[in-house]
């Protein structure tokens, strides 16, 4: 089998989020399962940054968009330490500026042409490369339209009718809803338009177009693939998927732990395993406790945080569970991260109010990242909704037991302390459920009073979770089990 994964985001290319550290591993644990898998990627500026030799190809093309005739180059590279090869699509009018898809809080005008363009691109470079590609694998709204347009134009004019395609959906939020004009840029018939294909709300959604056309359609969780298909979690778009719930699947995200490791890991102030952790975790706790400004002190359990500063992440449960108990409750708050305004002030003012409880920076950096994961006791995760979380992932891996509320992928990894799971050996964190601060404080009260009453028992709960695998390795046999069943279907239909 052959795959082409078709992103805009792919880890160290270029990167706003999650969905390039899927980008950058999930092919290289297909590999090892598949005859040939190929990655493609807008060539955005972001691309030379990452220090890795770029081939430009002489191979060059020229497509549709709206009525003007746009032209690309193939640029050429691979995934790190890995045979993967990735394709660049090169149109500096498009890709060679600062950012991804917005600047300075705004989106860029010409978004749907960019990626008018590049899922065109897509369906060109198979054929120009020759790629003999069985599936085609599609990311979030920036490749929405390869699927129309492979089944409206691209199976009867390119000898393509053998390819199957799956569309990724990451994040329900982000759909790339457009003004019903830019239908022109697509070059598709108007006919598409309408309410069941291309249409939402008077509005062009590539999103809703990948939906309505793909093969099968994935996202990142069993569980999150059971709250879109309903309001809120569907965005909208909940009544397409129920429509196609029969080819829909979910699929947890795997850590790639070659680069999220206590065991490797050289950001951290001691390194560990599942055989020493007992002895070495506690020296990353005292160097997280420096560099915070906090107290050190062994015996107060540590709670880490790190990510954006929103509501959707429970950062205002947080601010009311802080103000509220503070100054009773026997523990330190470790929060990094950077996001909304007013959240970033809150936590700044509670950080000077309690100097000795709480310590804040505004701001991200993945080796301080790294060492939130490895020196607190307790990272929490209290979103309103979560597609599939990779953070409690790594938590799990650096024996740092999770606090969640069960949404989403935190549903699907995190199974909560309980006299049965314990029993069953099951038990690898905290959950709560109700979306609100009672509830976390509830059960932050329970993890506080394991740690400090029943070490056996945290011990327990911290091995559980260092022993399981959450690797890609573990993703992707799921991902090709539902390759080969989208492939038959296609090629029997």
């Amino acid at each position: 089998m052959n795959v082409l994964f078709a992103s805009s985001e792919v880890y160290p290319f270029a990167k706003t989020g999650g969905l390039a550290d899927v980008g950058g591993a999930l092919p290289i644990a297909l590999q090892h399962l598949v005859d040939n898998v190929t990655v493609i990627l807008p060539a955005f500026r972001h691309i030379y940054k990452s220090g890795l030799p770029i081939e430009e190809l002489p191979i060059y093309f020229d497509v549709p968009v709206g009525g003007q005739i746009a032209s690309g180059q193939l640029l050429k590279s691979h995934l790190p330490n890995s045979d993967v090869p990735i394709y660049f699509v090169k149109n500096d009018e498009y890709f060679d500026r600062p950012e991804l898809y917005r600047e300075a809080g705004t989106d860029y005008q010409d978004n749907s042409e960019r990626f008018v363009f590049f899922c065109r691109s897509v369906l060109e470079a198979i054929r120009l490369l020759d790629l003999k590609i069985d599936l085609l694998h599609c990311n979030d709204w920036q490749t929405g339209l390869i699927p129309a347009y492979l089944n409206i134009e691209y199976r009867a004019t390119h000898g393509y009718e053998e390819i199957a395609s799956v569309l990724t959906i990451h994040n329900m939020a982000y759909q790339g809803n457009f003004w019903h004009w830019d239908m022109l840029l697509t070059g598709l018939d108007w006919k598409y338009f309408n309410m069941h294909q291309m249409e939402f709300y008077g509005h062009l959604n590539f999103l809703k177009t990948g939906i309505v056309f793909a093969d099968a359609i994935t996202t990142v969780s069993p569980r999150y693939a059971e709250e879109i298909q309903s309001q809120p979690m569907g965005c909208g778009l909940e009544g397409a998927l129920r429509e196609r719930r029969s080819v829909l699947e979910g699929i947890v995200n795997g850590v790639d732990y070659s680069r999220w490791n206590p065991a490797t890991d050289n950001d951290i102030a001691s390194k560990y395993d599942l055989d020493n952790w007992q002895t070495n975790k506690p020296l990353c706790k005292e160097a997280l406790q420096k560099e915070f400004h906090l107290p050190i002190n062994p015996k107060v359990p540590v709670i880490g945080m790190v990510g954006r500063m929103a509501d959707q992440k429970g950062f205002d449960l947080v601010a009311k569970v802080i103000r509220d108990r503070a100054k009773t409750c026997d523990c330190q708050w470790v929060i990094l991260g950077t996001g909304e305004p007013h959240h970033e002030a809150m936590l700044k003012e509670l950080s000077a109010l309690y100097p000795n409880k709480i310590g804040v920076k505004v701001e991200f950096c993945e080796g301080k990242a790294r060492r939130v994961e490895a020196g607190a006791d307790m990272f929490l995760m209290p979103s309103l909704y979560e597609p599939c979380g990779l953070n409690q992932l790594y938590s799990l891996k650096y024996g740092t037991v999770p606090v969640v509320r069960e949404t989403g992928g935190l549903a699907d990894t995190i199974t909560s302390m309980s006299p049965a799971t314990l029993e069953t050996g099951t038990a690898n964190g905290f959950s709560f459920r109700e979306y609100t601060a009672e509830a976390l404080q509830d059960i932050l009260e329970i993890a506080i009073t394991t740690y400090q009453e029943q070490p056996d028992t945290w011990k327990q709960i911290v091995e559980t979770g260092m022993a399981q695998d959450w690797s890609w390795d573990r993703s992707a046999q799921q991902y090709l089990e539902l390759y080969q069943k989208t492939l038959e279907a296609r090629r029997s239909s």
